[in-house]
C-alpha cells in the first residue's frame, strides 16, 4: 500500500475505514462499526500480511479510481465489504455516498422497492414516496452484497438500471437519471448458476468489468495471526486489560484451524478468548475452537444419507419425544438456514426444494415475517 493510499484512507472516515496498518506494520484495513452502523461487514478487518493477499494491492489500487464496476468474488467474512470501502475510498466518489445493501437480508416482495423505491400509493402499505437505495447512492458507490440471491425478475431489472444509467420507482412513469458506481460481492459461484440458468450471462457480464478474488482465510495463512493479535488488542482495550498475549500453543491452533467462518469467526474466537482467560496469557482452550475434522480419505465411500439418518432417528423413535418428525424437519431448516448465512435461496439449495418451500417453513418457524 503506497504512502498516498495510506494518507487517503485517513481522509476517507466517511465509509468507516480507521486504520491502514498493524502493530507489525503490515497494511490492515479495519472498520469501526462504533463510530457507524452497529452491525457493520461479517469481516471487520482485513490485513495484507500473506503474499497472496499483497498480490491483490496493486490490482486494488489500480481498478479504485475508474468508475468500471467490481464483482468481488469470496466465502462469507472474507472481507469483501472492506474492499468494497477501501475501492469507494481511493475513487473519486470518495466524498459522496457509499451505500451497502445485503441483497439476501430481504424477500422478493421488498427488495425491488428496497433498490429501485417507490411512490406513494404504489402497493399496499406504501403511505408516501421513498427513493431507492440506487438514488440514495447517486454520485457515490452502491454495494450490493449477497447479489446471487436476487431472484430472475430482479436481475432483468438491474441488468436495464445497468445500462440505461436511470431508475424508475415503482408506481413511477418518470426515469431518474443516476451516477452510481456499483460493486457487487457473492459468495456464490457464479458460473455454475449462469450454467444452471439461476443467474443471467448478460447481468455477470455487465457488473465483472473487473473481479477481485478473495481467498478464504485457510488459503492465506500468514494472514491469521496478525489478524488475531489486532482483534486482541481492539478487545483488550475495551477490557481495559493491558499485557494479554496468546500462548506459543494458542498461536499454533489459531494457525492450523481451518476457520470455515473466516475473519468474523477469527474475531470471535478472539473475543470470547479476551473475556474468559485468567491470566492475562490466552490458551488454546480460551479459544473454544471446535475440533479440526479430517476430510474423508480418498477411495473411501461415506454412507449414505438414509443410512446417516436412520443412526440419528433410531433412538429418538422410543415414545421419549413427541413430534418427532416435525422437530426434525425444523432443526434441519434453521440448521441450513444459519449456513446459509439466512439467505434463503441458497437455503432452498442445500435442501433441494423450492424458494417457497423454504419461505413457508421459515414462516411457521417465527424466523421471518
Amino acid at each position: 500500500m503506497t504512502n498516498s493510499s495510506q494518507s487517503r484512507i485517513g481522509e476517507r472516515g466517511s465509509v468507516g475505514l480507521v486504520s491502514a496498518t498493524n502493530r507489525d506494520g503490515r497494511p490492515l484495513l479495519a472498520y469501526d462499526s462504533d463510530q457507524h452502523h452497529a452491525a457493520g461487514p461479517r469481516a471487520r478487518a482485513l490485513v495484507f500480511s500473506d503474499p497472496r493477499s499483497r498480490a491483490l494491492l496493486p490490482l486494488i489500487e489500480r481498478v479504485a479510481p475508474s468508475d468500471a464496476n467490481v464483482l468481488i468474488l469470496g466465502e462469507t467474512g472474507t472481507g469483501k465489504e472492506l474492499v468494497a470501502r477501501y475501492v469507494h475510498s481511493l475513487s473519486d466518489r470518495a466524498e459522496a455516498p457509499f451505500i451497502a445493501v445485503n441483497c439476501g437480508a430481504f424477500s422478493e416482495s421488498l427488495i425491488e422497492g428496497e433498490l429501485f423505491g417507490y411512490e406513494k400509493g404504489a402497493f399496499t402499505g406504501a403511505n408516501m414516496a421513498r427513493a431507492g437505495w440506487f438514488e440514495a447512492a447517486n454520485g457515490g458507490t452502491l454495494f450490493l452484497d449477497e447479489l446471487g440471491d436476487l431472484a430472475p425478475s430482479l436481475q432483468v431489472k438491474l441488468l436495464r438500471v445497468l445500462q440505461e444509467r436511470e431508475v424508475v420507482r415503482l408506481g413511477s412513469r418518470k426515469a431518474v437519471p443516476l451516477d452510481v458506481r456499483v460493486i457487487a460481492a457473492t459468495n456464490v459461484g457464479l458460473q455454475k448458476a449462469m450454467s444452471e440458468g439461476r443467474f443471467r450471462a448478460d447481468l455477470f457480464y455487465r457488473l465483472q468489468v473487473v473481479s477481485i478474488p478473495l481467498l478464504p482465510l485457510r488459503e492465506r495463512r500468514a494472514d491469521i495471526l496478525p489478524l488475531a493479535r489486532h482483534f486482541l488488542d481492539i478487545y483488550g482495550a475495551k477490557r481495559s486489560t493491558s499485557g494479554l498475549e496468546f500462548s506459543a500453543a494458542a498461536e499454533e491452533a489459531l494457525f492450523q484451524h481451518l476457520w470455515p467462518g473466516n475473519i468474523r469467526e477469527l474475531e470471535n474466537a478472539v473475543q470470547r478468548a479476551t473475556l474468559i482467560c485468567e491470566d492475562g496469557r490466552i490458551k488454546p482452550a480460551d479459544l473454544g475452537l471446535s475440533p479440526i475434522i479430517d476430510p474423508i480419505e480418498p477411495g473411501s465411500e461415506p454412507a449414505s444419507l438414509e443410512d446417516a439418518v436412520r443412526t440419528l432417528v433410531g433412538p429418538l423413535l422410543n415414545g421419549a419425544h413427541e413430534a418427532v418428525l416435525d422437530r426434525l424437519v425444523a432443526a434441519t431448516v434453521i440448521e441450513a438456514f444459519q449456513q446459509s448465512n439466512r439467505s434463503q435461496t441458497k437455503t432452498a439449495e442445500l435442501l433441494g426444494v423450492t424458494r417457497n418451500v423454504v419461505r413457508t417453513h421459515l414462516k411457521n418457524l417465527g424466523l421471518i415475517r
